[in-house]
């Protein structure tokens, strides 16, 4: 059956049927292979059931709130607020590039939102400056890969979900990874700047300063009233996600007053796609889980692991590989729904917290964002830009490394500090 499963699968896959109908298709079969049309009911059974969770509410909640924020002034007085602090060093506006991606990954869950609010914005910028175009894309949409570890963040949703794990624990835990991946790429952005003698930016003007932080607090009060809340207990992750769509469109429309009725239109209409693409997957992962269950697959696949090592540092690099792996040829949630299923079972028979895995799978999966074929960011710079993928994707490679480096101490770090993860 697990062969009968994931045969089907993969090979729908190949033949270039979306992901929802291939998972669905892959349990439809495997139920009729193994009770014929009897249990046939269950496939719309565990779709609906798979829905029926109050923290999925978070999610289209979410999505909408970034595409608000992506779609109006907010990114634009964030940047400059950003440039206003940095940008008087060489190569500043690659570190201002990286901070905004970090501060938006705060306010938006998604990386292509946060991909397109901070590209859209500073990718001409910078050109104008004399920064190589084809690396400035890559940056900003390795940057983009944050938007989904600093909380709030739909994939950490989703994993909470399946996983029976805490939304509040989980967005807790991944400041510290977010912080580290963007020390990294702003490494790597300063070593750049000084290789290819990057220009400085205005002088440092503390009255400048002022004045842009004056003009972004709209924005940067967002974060703090979302993760605030949440953190505080006044409001539940799925609760958050309705305020800060409240606060988006309060802000767009009367602070910044970009917002018309038009464009509202047209955001919610986007807003609603995207939301829908993902629903529609986690409908389907609902058979293709019990098929799972059913025929205790996951279990399979633990005892055939162990059978191989019990030894828990060469077992997580293996499902490491595998994550990063599917990155490349899974859009992330759907890798999320199929895989955490899978894995569970083996991380619990190593004894390894849940959490942690939550974090490092959410960190993997990230990294498929700037990984082609499927790399949802880079298709974003290159849209914003007009440059081929192909050039982004030269010129992201060495973003690409120092993120697996990252990747790899967060797998094994929390191993020896237990408490890093909480």
């Amino acid at each position: 059956m697990t062969i009968i499963l994931f045969g089907v699968f993969i090979a729908l896959l190949l033949l270039g049927v979306p992901v929802a109908f291939s998972i669905c298709s892959a349990a439809a079969v495997t139920m009729f292979t193994g009770y014929g049309d009897a249990k046939m009911m269950i496939i719309v059974q565990r779709m609906f059931a798979s829905c029926d969770s109050f923290s999925l509410i978070a999610v289209p909640f979410f999505i909408f709130a970034g595409d608000l924020l992506a779609n109006g002034k907010i990114s634009k007085v964030l940047v400059e607020f950003c440039e206003s602090l940095l940008g008087m060093i060489k190569g500043g506006l690659s570190v201002v590039s990286v901070l905004a991606g970090m501060f938006f990954a705060a306010i938006s869950g998604s990386g292509a939102a946060t991909t397109a609010a901070v590209g859209a914005t500073l990718v001409p910028e910078l050109k104008k400056r004399g920064y190589r175009e084809d690396s400035a894309a890559a940056l900003v949409a390795a940057a983009g890969t944050i938007g989904v570890v600093i909380p709030p963040s739909v994939p950490m949703v989703l994993y909470a979900v399946i996983a029976e794990e805490s939304v509040s624990n989980l967005f807790s835990a991944g400041f510290i990874p977010g912080i580290i991946m963007g020390l990294m790429l702003i490494g790597i952005a300063l070593y750049q700047a000084y290789k290819n003698d990057y220009p400085k930016g205005e002088p440092f003007s503390l009255r400048n300063v002022c004045t842009k932080f004056v003009r972004a607090i709209g924005g940067i009060l967002m974060p703090a009233i979302i993760l605030g809340g949440i953190f505080s207990g006044y409001f539940t992750p799925s609760e958050a996600a309705a305020v800060a769509v409240v606060y988006a469109l309060l802000v767009s429309a009367f602070i910044y007053r970009d917002l018309t009725f038009k464009k509202l239109y047209t955001i919610m209409l986007g807003s609603a796609k995207t939301s829908a693409v993902i629903m529609i997957i986690i409908a389907c992962s609902g058979p293709f889980g019990w098929a799972l269950a059913n025929w205790k697959i996951p279990e399979a696949i633990s005892a055939a692991v162990l059978s191989v090592s019990t030894n828990k540092y060469v077992i997580l690099f293996l499902i490491s590989l595998i994550i990063l792996v599917a990155g490349v040829f899974m859009e992330t949630s759907s890798a999320i729904i199929i895989l955490t299923p899978v894995f569970l079972p083996l991380v619990r028979a190593l004894d390894i917290s849940t959490l942690h895995f939550g974090i490092l799978f959410v960190v993997g999966i990230a990294i498929g964002m700037i990984t082609p074929p499927v790399a949802i960011n880079l298709f974003v710079a290159s849209g914003i830009t007009g440059l081929s993928l192909e050039k982004i994707s030269k010129a992201v490679v060495p973003y690409l490394i120092g993120l697996v480096i990252v990747f790899l101490l967060i797998v094994y770090v929390p191993l020896f500090l237990p408490g890093l993860i909480v």
